[in-house]
This record gives C-alpha cells, sequence and structure tokens, in this order.
C-alpha cells in the first residue's frame, strides 16, 4: 500500500471514523455508492503532489469538526464521480 494512503487511512482510524462508510450520490436517478476507503485508493492514483494535498485537505478536514470529513469525502467522490462522467460523454 502507498504510504500516503496508509496515513490517511491510518487518520480515520485514529479519529475513529470507518474507513468502509459510504456515501450515495444519485446520478441520472441511478444511486451510485462509494466508500471512503474507494475514493482515497482512487486519489492515490494520481501524482505524488496530489496524493499529499489529498492528505493535508483530509486532515484539516478532519480537525474543522462539524462532519468535515464527511464533507471531504462528499466532495472528493462527486469530483471523482464528475470526472468519470466527463470522460464517457461523446463529443
Amino acid at each position: 500500500m502507498n504510504i500516503v494512503a496508509q496515513k490517511c487511512k491510518e487518520l480515520l482510524h485514529q479519529n475513529g471514523i470507518n474507513i468502509l462508510s459510504e456515501i450515495d450520490f444519485e446520478i441520472n436517478k441511478e444511486v451510485k455508492t462509494l466508500s471512503f476507503e474507494y475514493i482515497i485508493d482512487t486519489y492515490m492514483k494520481a501524482s505524488n503532489e496530489s496524493q499529499l494535498v489529498f492528505l493535508t485537505a483530509l486532515d484539516k478536514s478532519i480537525k474543522a469538526e462539524n462532519n468535515g470529513a464527511r464533507k471531504f469525502f462528499e466532495g472528493m467522490g462527486q469530483l471523482l464521480l464528475l470526472t468519470h462522467l466527463s470522460k464517457n460523454i461523446e463529443a
């Protein structure tokens, strides 16, 4: 496992957040479910710099409290889904 991914998962564990937590997204009346683990693993395919930005943003969102981690993963999940959809659009 990638070191940054491991740090992200440890950060969640240390703060009592279940890595297997899931978020549902509705897209064209179809529900897509992404787990925190899936979102982390997907972002870890990006560049080293992007991975570090992800880790830093995750850390700050957890420290912000008020469901900061959940809001963070909702935003990151939306970006993943939008990126996936935009790649599948035919011009």
